[in-house]
């Protein structure tokens, strides 16, 4: 063996052992108290173009997504650590991928990693426009137009942002809310309120779990993962 084969080969076993001491985080988030009523979207529904695609549905805002149990779907789980600042592998991550379906978002709240594309496709019939508002001074305003039928709109998100909103000033209804974390750590939950966050180096962390309307900052929790893994779950108050 040469010595760049034996490069090759120790790099090997360098990942694999990061691999197989890698461990995964799950839990689960439930909401506590009683989530406001959502609205319907009148302006949608009144729309002379939009509204011909909801073929007689009402459509609601989604703001408090919440199962029979009180599962909490839409809730960004991450990890916060200062050895995990500047860690993004955005730039080498596959696209995040968001829709304009029926005149709104799909999905309405998204995470990535900084530096990682969002392709934003318009599967309708018009025309629509994705403008970017964020408030970090790292984050540049954008507005680019979307023809029906047009290419997907490339964006990312230079530095961490938490719910930077997209919205379509055409349709004064359409919003969504991307969060950019500067690690690879992190989920969103799903409709049955669990995630699961891949591949964590072991260690201490603290693990904040967010939602835009009931817990914009977070709630925190101290973790300790190791190669099994660790499982952590948040209720998240209602007031």
């Amino acid at each position: 063996m040469n010595l760049k084969q034996s490069l090759a080969a120790i790099a090997g076993c360098a990942v694999a052992f990061q691999c197989a001491t890698a461990g995964n985080i799950t839990g689960k988030v439930t909401m506590s108290g009683t989530a406001p009523a959502e609205k319907e979207i009148t302006p949608l529904i009144e729309d002379a173009q939009c509204g011909k695609l909801l073929g007689g549905t009402k459509p609601m805002t989604k703001f408090f997504v919440v199962g029979p149990n009180k599962e909490f779907a839409d809730v960004v789980v991450m990890l916060k650590s200062d050895g995990l600042k500047g860690k993004s592998t955005g730039a080498a991550a596959a696209p995040a991928k968001m829709d304009q379906v029926k005149c709104e978002y799909v999905p309405q709240i998204l995470a990535v990693q900084t530096g990682q594309k969002i392709m934003v496709k318009n599967s309708d019939p018009m025309m629509h426009n994705v403008h970017t508002t964020p408030k970090e001074p790292g984050n540049k305003e954008e507005n680019k137009g979307q023809a029906a039928g047009a290419a997907d709109l490339v964006f990312s998100i230079p530095a961490p942002e938490n719910f930077l909103r997209f919205k379509c000033d055409v349709h004064g209804w359409m919003f969504a809310w991307v969060t950019a974390v500067d690690h690879p750590y992190f989920a969103v939950t799903g409709a049955d309120g669990t995630f699961t966050i891949k591949d964590v180096p072991p260690g201490k962390y603290k693990i904040v779990a967010m939602h835009r309307k009931a817990a914009p900052t977070g709630v925190e929790k101290d973790i300790e993962v190791t190669a099994d893994g660790g499982t952590t779950d948040f209720t998240i108050e209602v007031k």
